[in-house]
């Protein structure tokens, strides 16, 4: 690139050449106005721009620099609040996770207590019914007690007429059959003892147990045994007449045949 003829470098060529050819020959350049182009001042301004411009580009370094370091811290911020943010979204699907169980077991349990109560409801009414069925049944075993009292009343005042009647036959029967009538330790149970039946042994002694506490009377154990079919007979009779001599008749005759038959 060729050098740049600044005024100084030509006042020096031309002095060189002056120097060189001996004495001063005036020249067309001497005539020349002399010309100022502002090399200096451009110099300058070139000078104060290349300042200014290091300044502006220092400046846009720093303003990036800075601009990079915001954005690092931003990119940090947002890094950090978006971790926060995860951790948050994961405390509340935890929670929220929770809570669905929480509401599935109260749904649950809302339901147990529901088929609980009809349960109890259903019970309730079975009770109520079968309470109802009760008072019936009490009802009707109360009626069915005070009927048997009354029967057992009437029964009681035809067994009093009876004995009445029967205490002085039973009073003849001891003195001529020879009988003995004690209790057995049961409640309205007798025993009819007889003496002299077997001729062979005068002390031997026959007897059998009379039930007198139902509605029909009833011959129990007999010593000696006899036949069942002939006692059952003996005591349909006194149970349909109501006589207890045609009995004690009836049971001297069998003893008597068993013992000697």
């Amino acid at each position: 690139m060729a050098a740049l003829m600044t005024p100084s470098r030509f006042s020096s060529s031309l002095s060189g050449s002056q120097a060189q050819y001996g004495a001063h020959v005036p020249s067309m350049v001497d005539t020349l106005p002399s010309i100022d182009f502002g090399f200096n001042d451009l110099r300058e301004r070139m000078a104060q721009f290349t300042v200014r411009f290091d300044d502006f580009i220092a400046r846009g370094q720093k303003r990036v620099l800075d601009e990079r370091s915001a954005f690092r811290m931003s990119v940090a911020e947002l890094e950090e609040s978006q971790r926060h943010k995860e951790q948050s979204i994961l405390a509340l699907e935890s929670k929220s996770s929770t809570h669905a169980h929480t509401l599935a077991k109260e749904a649950a349990e809302t339901e147990e207590m529901h088929a609980a109560i009809h349960s109890l409801a259903a019970q309730k009414e079975e009770h109520l019914a079968r309470r109802d069925a009760l008072k019936a049944e009490i009802a009707d075993a109360q009626a069915a007690i005070k009927q048997r009292r009354e029967a057992q009343a009437a029964h009681q005042r035809s067994l009093d007429a009876q004995a009445r009647h029967n205490i002085p036959e039973l009073r003849f029967w001891e003195h001529c059959l020879g009988l003995r009538i004690e209790g057995t330790g049961v409640e309205d149970c007798l025993r009819f003892v007889f003496l002299c039946v077997d001729e062979r042994d005068a002390e031997r002694e026959c007897w059998f147990e009379l039930q007198m506490g139902g509605r029909e009377y009833e011959v129990g154990a007999t010593k000696p045994k006899l036949d069942r079919d002939e006692v059952d007979e003996a005591q349909e009779k006194l149970n349909e007449r109501r006589e207890l001599g045609g009995l004690l008749k009836s049971m001297r005759r069998l003893f008597v045949q068993t013992v000697r038959g």
